[in-house]
């Protein structure tokens, strides 16, 4: 596939990762848990090699998921949110 490279226990400049910033009891994490647990083939296989890589569609469907838990369905709020 041709997705831009999405990693989320990469670290920062600091010695810390985004996982350390987020409380064990976050509702995003079972919004990840969940979603990590689906079969996500039919959706990767939706998605054209060709091309500029895109955003890796696992992400952003966290990312929506998350945001539509919250009442957030603004692009431009979730950007913010994000």
């Amino acid at each position: 596939m041709n997705f831009k490279y999405y990693n989320q226990n990469q670290t920062v400049l600091f010695p810390y990762s985004f996982n350390d910033l987020i409380p064990d009891n976050h509702p995003v994490r079972i919004v990840n848990d969940i979603l990590e647990r689906i079969n996500m083939e039919p959706l990767l296989k939706a998605y054209s090699r060709e091309g500029n890589p895109s955003y890796h569609p696992v992400m952003m469907l966290k990312v929506m998921v998350y945001a539509y838990m919250n009442n957030i369905y603004s692009s431009r709020k979730i950007e913010k949110a994000l």
